[in-house]
């Protein structure tokens, strides 16, 4: 977007656990950039970055947000940086996994006082998923009672490794140290700047065999030496920078930027690959490749496209190809974002990243090329639902706009999800945390005008039958005219594991003809659709036709099909039923401290704990719980742990419902019934 060139560009995804300090952090940045006139707050409600009405009500980052902004260095050399500030809740986790698709670097924020934490790992394993190799640390919250830059630091290499090596310390003025500054350390920082430059360097030596054994021999890199090894370093994830910062006082954010600058790759330092894994070279004059990775529905200008420049330049009125759709879309503008603000821009190169308005089917994820070119990216791979509510409109003008509403929302983001349970009728609303969900039907009503009640989902509980059961019907009616005749027996048993065939005719002699027996099996398959405990659907058995009768001029299809499905019915209440529920595995990550309260909160939900692994102080948990006993589980974890614990869940199988369990079941499904009879 800058007159400056790729080498110069950098562009970084700031991550970390929720109150570490991420967005203090990206108002101080944005403050020195001058992309504020002041300093902003989030208690203020003041943010660059969380700007929204949702996000200065909650405090809380929601929304991955980015801007960008020229800085001259110390040493007088001039960056384009662009930033992402992202969510630390870990409701928001999908907004992570875009931004870090989007770069070419990530910055964890530690706060000095609450250490690594679980959503500082996530982080890490976010950069790890995505192949983002070049990392560093930015230790916060330095000013804060209790705060130790030193545990801090020990607790990341502890973590995350010993190439984890601090860049900048603080010093006993509280001024921040650039060990790599022109500027000597004052003397009580003199040794150890000493030893950490000693370490630098060994590193930067260790990127090439050249550099090594002249390190090796005694002679000493030079400063090129030195800053190209480190650089080279970094990106290969060799050395993970640790900044020391106070954001809120603005000390030690010149030392940062110049280390971010100094430090960090440029786009031609991270290679993005298609999916064929062929590297895209980051080359402004080649053809233009760019990825969405976030979608958002501006109040003002309608959708608006976050896109990545990979390589090529952009520019207005570009006629672009969505290679993962297939469609042609043009660029009718380009706008640089600030929080709320918008900039327009002629321009946008490797590694720069802007808005796009008004395309008709881009979505997050989507590739956009120049046309004519065949270049797709990998998808973003996003983490299932966790959390599921019930929805329905509020009144009948909210039913029309209840489908556009969700459509909107889902297309914002990719991890709600919209389920149209036929067994319940009910609309499933789909999410990673009862706060994602919140905000979700919040943005559905300032966004679509469309107004929603909640209520937690009915269970889709499935029917089988654990023994052999027999049964007949013979259906037979006179009306006066032609009659209604067909008889049919039934065995009805479990079905062998690995069977795929379910209906089997084993009829003899001709008693019930061939032209009937799709009739039957018709009455047999409605009649798996509300099995005889408590209406719900029937799942693996085994039915066979093995007897019956007819009448030459009476049997009709009907009047078989209708045999078929009371003979089902009443072989099915003889094969001892059994009722079914959904059974979801569960992985638990909690801090170890918090072990013996999920452990006993598991049983309490008859969770069934199937394994344990033990990663630094945190412990993941693998349990099959029931899908009835996870509807408030997101909520309970966050209690339970202090916002510290995360779950995610698949489904396993069904299990047979427990007997005093069941009875409860059966009972209000039955009160059900009689209910809809009634009206």
């Amino acid at each position: 977007m800058k007159d400056i060139p790729v080498a110069d560009v950098r562009s970084f995804a700031i991550l970390g656990h929720s109150g570490s300090g991420k967005t203090a952090l990206t108002d101080a940045i944005a403050f020195k950039l001058g992309l504020n006139d002041r300093l902003g707050s989030v208690d203020a409600g003041s943010s660059v970055s969380d700007y929204t009405d949702e996000e200065k009500s909650r405090k809380i980052s929601i929304f991955a947000s980015p801007f960008a902004g020229e800085y001259k260095s110390s040493a007088g050399r001039r960056y384009d940086l662009n930033f992402v500030d992202t969510p630390g809740y870990m409701d928001f986790y999908g907004q992570v996994l875009g931004a870090v698709r989007a770069v070419d670097a990530a910055l964890i924020v530690v706060d000095a006082v609450g250490g690594v934490q679980v959503g500082t790992r996530r982080a890490w394993q976010a950069c790890a998923t995505a192949g983002l190799t070049a990392r560093g640390f930015i230790v916060t919250g330095l000013d804060r009672e209790n705060a130790s830059f030193d545990k801090a630091l020990a607790g990341i290499q502890e973590t995350f490794g010993a190439n984890c090596l601090p860049v900048s310390l603080p010093a006993p003025d509280g001024a921040i140290v650039d060990v790599l500054g022109a500027r000597e350390a004052p003397a009580a920082l003199a040794g150890r700047a000493a030893e950490i430059k000693s370490a630098l360097t060994e590193r930067a030596a260790e990127t090439n065999d050249a550099l090594i054994e002249k390190f090796l021999g005694g002679e000493e890199l030079s400063p090129d030496e030195i800053s190209t090894g480190l650089v080279q370093a970094v990106a290969t994830g060799g050395l993970c920078p640790v900044f020391a910062c106070m954001p809120l006082k603005g000390t030690g954010i010149v030392e940062t930027l110049d280390g971010l600058g100094r430090l960090f790759p440029s786009p031609a330092g991270h290679a993005f690959k298609d999916v064929d894994g062929k590297d895209i070279a980051p080359d402004p004059k080649g053809p233009f490749v760019g990825l969405v990775w976030r979608t958002v529905i501006d109040t003002f200008v309608g959708q608006l496209s976050y896109v990545r420049v990979i390589s090529g330049t952009l520019t207005p009125q570009t006629e672009m190809l969505n290679t993962s759709h297939g469609t042609r879309e043009i660029a009718a503008a380009l706008v640089a974002t600030v929080g709320k603000k918008q900039t327009p821009v002629e321009k946008a190169g490797p590694g720069d990243i802007v808005a796009i308005p008004k395309l008709k089917e881009t979505k997050t994820g989507h590739t956009l090329a120049a046309a004519g070119s065949a270049t797709k990216l990998p998808p973003l791979v996003f983490p299932m639902p966790v959390h599921y509510v019930a929805i329905a409109a509020k009144s009948q003008g909210d039913e029309d706009k209840l489908g556009t509403a969700l459509t909107r929302i889902c297309d914002q983001d990719p991890t709600l999800q919209v389920e149209r349970n036929a067994e319940t009728k009910q609309v499933i609303l789909k999410g990673l945390g009862d706060v994602h969900i919140d905000v979700a039907v919040k943005l559905m009503k300032s966004q679509s005008n469309a107004a929603v009640d909640t209520s937690t989902p009915k269970v889709p509980y499935r029917e089988t039958v654990t023994t052999q059961g027999e049964g007949h019907y013979r259906h037979k009616k006179q009306t006066g005219g032609r009659g209604q005749f067909g008889e049919v027996y039934l065995r009805v048993m479990p079905r062998p594991e690995g069977e795929t065939e379910w209906f089997h005719d084993k009829v003899v002699g001709g008693v019930i003809p061939g032209n009937f027996i799709p009739a039957v099996q018709k009455g047999v398959h409605e009649g798996l659709l509300a099995g005889a405990v408590a209406g719900y659907p029937v799942q693996n058995v085994r039915v066979e036709v093995y007897d019956g009768s007819y009448h030459d001029v009476d049997s009709s299809e009907i009047a078989f099909k209708i045999a078929g499905a009371r003979a089902f019915r009443e072989s099915m209440s003889k094969a001892h039923p059994v009722l079914l529920e959904p059974i979801m595995t569960v992985r638990i990550s909690i801090p170890d401290t918090f072990m013996g309260a999920i452990t006993g909160d598991l049983n309490h939900r008859r969770g069934r704990i199937l394994g344990m692994e033990m990663e630094g102080s945190v412990q993941t948990v693998t349990a099959e719980i029931p899908l009835a006993e996870l509807f408030q589980y997101s909520a309970q974890l966050r209690s339970l742990t202090g916002g510290q614990g995360t779950f995610e869940m698949t489904p396993a199988r069904y299990d047979v419902v427990p007997s005093q369990i069941a009875q409860k079941i059966v009972a209000e499904s039955a009160k059900n019934r009689t209910a809809d009879e009634e009206e």
